[in-house]
């Protein structure tokens, strides 16, 4: 479950620029405020673009549901969810590790990259905007290791965030 980064420190820099009050993160100012209105900014942020240029090792966790995840996910990710979050599914990860966790939107993810970080993981990025803008900037998703364009977009309402009009929505 490897995915290519940057030197860490580039990381860690562009992290720091990438807060609260940074300007807009993803395509859609509109989905770019709902993104910002459920989110603490507890966990540094990564954007999807900085993510598919990253040059090294991460690991990438999804924390959607298995149904969401089956569907479709990014390449390399791992499944650990939400509801069903257990400490277990990140033992073999280094402390020290980077990490980018994604959801949908970001919400999710950013709670399991606090469960992270109490956990002592010190390199953890929440993927801003996560698997709905990675797809609407273009970026492969996979289901059984090949290419898809399925998406499971949580609900109707959430689903309007997914504008990349080459994906299929699928909801529960």
């Amino acid at each position: 479950m490897r995915f290519t980064l940057m030197p860490v420190l580039l990381l860690m820099i562009y992290t720091a620029c990438a807060q609260p009050g940074s300007s807009q993160m993803v395509d859609n100012p509109d989905f770019d405020k709902t993104i910002r209105s459920y989110l603490s900014f507890s966990v540094p942020v990564i954007t999807c673009k900085d993510l598919a240029s990253i040059k090294g090792d991460v690991t990438l966790l999804d924390a959607r549901e298995l149904e969401e995840y089956t569907i479709s996910h990014i390449p390399g990710a791992a499944h650990v969810g939400f509801n069903d979050f257990q400490d277990s599914a990140v033992k073999d990860i280094p402390r020290d590790q980077p990490i980018v966790v994604y959801c949908s939107i970001g919400y999710r993810s950013e709670k399991i990259g606090e469960k992270l970080q109490a956990m002592g993981f010190s390199n953890v990025q929440n993927l801003y905007g996560s698997i709905f803008e990675w797809v609407n900037q273009g970026h492969p998703v996979v289901a059984r290791d090949q290419e898809t364009m399925d998406l499971h977009t949580y609900n109707k309402k959430w689903g309007k965030w997914v504008e990349n009009p080459n994906i299929t929505k699928r909801t529960k």
